[in-house]
């Protein structure tokens, strides 16, 4: 069974996005090899993500990732207009399910906070891997956002530094 893996990259400050969901940020963060980020694109079988993080990568031509991994991407979502290489699926339990089947025994890369959020909610987020990068946003999309939330215990799984890039993989406790 497929295990769902909350996959960002965050800024010091805890944005995933600048206002206006804004990812342009990350051109700007040094990219150089990240051991983390490859041995995660070996295990994700599938992705699952938000109408918001879906709106830029609708215009990416079917790819996440930089065009690094090729998979089944569903996107969660009632308004959407349909790009190629997307699966619509306006029920995150649907999608959810969807993703897991398409995943097998991999993971299902959980892109964007409030899809992230969700999954935690329903009981489906097994991991969370964070990239730091060094930079202050200042304002935008908080990486977890749960007003009068609960508490939710993480367990290391690994830490780990890629030149500027901290790397953080935390298992749902």
């Amino acid at each position: 069974m497929a295990k769902f893996l909350y996959h960002v990259t965050m800024s010091l400050d805890g944005f995933i996005a600048a206002l206006g969901d804004d990812m342009s940020w990350l051109h700007d963060v040094p990219a150089g090899p990240n051991p983390a980020v490859e041995r995660v694109l070996g295990e994700v079988g599938a992705v699952l993500m938000g109408h918001r993080t879906y709106a830029p990568a609708a215009t990416a031509d079917g790819e996440v990732y930089g065009g690094r991994w090729h998979g089944r991407i569903f996107v969660v979502t009632r308004d959407a207009e349909p790009a190629p290489g997307f699966t619509l699926v306006a029920d995150l339990p649907e999608a959810m399910a969807a993703a897991s089947e398409a995943a097998g025994d991999g993971y299902v890369a959980v892109l964007g906070a409030a899809t992230a959020r969700r999954c935690l909610e329903a009981g489906r987020l097994d991991e969370v891997l964070v990239h730091v990068a060094p930079v202050f946003l200042g304002d935008g999309v908080r990486f977890f956002d749960h007003p009068g939330g609960t508490r939710v215990r993480l367990e290391p799984v690994e830490v780990s530094q890629a030149g500027p890039i901290a790397n953080l993989r935390y298992r749902i406790g």
